[in-house]
């Protein structure tokens, strides 16, 4: 089995958020699985020069952007024994960031059409080509509008994965021709209110649809989760799949992890020694019996932070329990939690920045780990949380209801606290829930005994991407 992976984005080389992580560790778990899987990726400005540096120039050639010919070099780097190629233009890709300018329907209209240009060039010619979010979308239509009559092209198959369905690439009808270099027979299959949608694009031409947790998959078929797509989604519900996603448990494992104070395995007491350092490196008081409660999350809406806003004042105001959040975003979260910090000295730090490694700090310091999500597709940070034995306090939306489950004091059962209401005092008192057990040692050893033992890898996932693959590859074989 032969699989290219087409992605806009991925750890180490370049980040913005969760589908980086995916396309950084599961090629790794299909490769470990037999699969022969490489990664197509922009060469970004971005990308460190250590990585730069050992890029090897593969070949040169030009690509049709609608009229007109761009220059296209190809690179080639081998990352923890999967090939990554690397598409060379400065023009598109010379520039500070990654997404959110203007020509971004150029830039990546060039990016989908480079994927299929560069195949022969490489002499790799795949069984499956698996296309994530909206930034490589289109690559099922192109293959279908551009290439099926070319015998090098004819029995790929393609397999599109939603990450997160609220980001569309939604752009001006021209698009289409100018630099698609599709006629109107394809606009149907992209049509959204008059524009040109390329998530909507690789839902109708790939062979299947997967999104990233079985709930996620099931919400964004509902009005209020599928941003106007839900009705499409019903429609190729036979072809959509809700697969959860892993993380790398090689590259986060408190018991090896060179980034957090003390390793250790499933040692509560070593874990401790963790948060005694933590608070002495954040001026916290240093408690090691008060409950320290992380969040690693980006500062916006869709994070939960309307409900932490709305209580917190009352949490650290009546009980004893300390806080630290990092991360970055919208400037009235950054100014809220700011400000905060500043009125609860003793309780609150307030870390507005990107800092992996006081990330992983966070996740071997904390106790617990709060995840409110108004929407969660699948979630990484919980993941990690519970690798590290934090155990999540989150809403039951997404990926978070699928990984976490409440914890049963009568039966022992559960990894986390859940609540279902998008509510701040729900939450709140989910919150303070987790707090009383963490005062009784018999209980928060049980739930931090589930928590450890649990399978994060890829391991699974992986196998069930295997599974679509040999499906949807045996429907393109010809019948004997």
């Amino acid at each position: 089995m032969k699989v290219m992976f087409a992605a806009a984005e991925s750890h180490p080389f370049i980040k913005t958020g969760g589908l980086a992580d995916v396309i950084g560790a599961l090629p790794k778990a299909l490769r470990d699985a037999g699969v022969d899987v490489r990664v197509i990726l922009p060469k970004y400005r971005g990308i460190s020069e250590k990585y730069r540096e050992k890029m090897e120039p593969v070949k040169v050639i030009e690509v049709p952007v609608g009229w007109r010919n761009q220059y296209c070099g190809i690179e080639l780097l081998n990352y923890d024994g999967v090939p990554v190629y690397f598409i060379d233009n400065e023009y598109y890709f010379g520039r500070d960031g990654v997404y959110g300018y203007l020509d971004d329907a150029e830039r990546f209209s060039f990016y989908n059409r480079a994927v299929l240009e560069v195949l022969p060039a490489i002499d790799f010619q795949p069984d499956v080509l698996h296309c994530h979010d909206w930034h490589a979308a289109v690559i099922p239509m192109l293959l279908d509008g551009h290439y099926r009559s070319n015998p090098f092209y004819s029995n790929i198959r393609t397999v599109f994965t939603i990450h997160n369905l609220l980001y569309q690439g939604v752009f001006p009808y021209e698009v289409l021709s100018d630099l698609l270099g599709l006629d109107g027979s394809y606009f149907l299959g992209v049509e959204y209110y008059g524009n040109v949608n390329f998530m909507k694009g690789g839902i109708v031409y790939s062979d299947h649809v997967t999104t990233v947790s079985p709930t996620y998959a099931e919400e964004i078929r509902t009005p209020h989760f599928g941003y106007g797509l839900d009705g499409l989604l019903n429609a190729r519900a036979d072809h959509l799949s809700g697969i959860v996603n892993g993380i790398d448990t090689k590259a986060y494992n408190p018991a090896t992890d060179p980034k957090i104070f003390t390793k250790y395995r499933n040692n509560l007491l070593k874990k401790t020694e963790n948060k005694i350092s933590f608070q002495q490196e954040l001026g916290l008081p240093v408690a090691p019996h008060i409950p320290l409660v992380g969040m690693v999350t980006r500062l916006v809406d869709s994070k939960g932070l309307d409900l932490v806003t709305r209580v917190l004042d009352e949490i650290l105001y009546y009980d004893n329990v300390q806080f630290v959040v990092l991360g970055t975003g919208d400037e009235v979260y950054e100014r809220w939690f700011r400000e905060a910090a500043w009125r609860y000295p003793t309780k609150l730090s307030s870390q507005i920045k990107f800092s992996d490694e006081l990330s992983r700090k966070i996740y071997a310091a904390s106790d617990l780990f709060l995840m409110p999500s108004k929407f969660e597709p699948c979630g990484i940070s919980q993941l990690l949380a519970l690798r590290y034995g934090s155990v999540p306090v989150v809403r039951e939306t997404g990926g978070l209801n699928d990984t976490v489950q409440s914890y049963n004091e009568e039966t022992g059962e559960g990894n986390g606290f859940t609540f279902t209401n998008y509510n701040a005092h729900d939450m709140m008192n989910t919150l303070r829930r987790g707090i009383s057990l963490y005062n009784k040692p018999e209980h928060w050893k049980r739930v931090t005994r589930n928590a450890f033992k649990g399978d994060y890898s890829w391991d699974i996932s992986a196998q069930q991407y295997i599974d679509i693959y040999d499906k949807i590859t045996a429907q393109a074989e010809p019948a004997q």
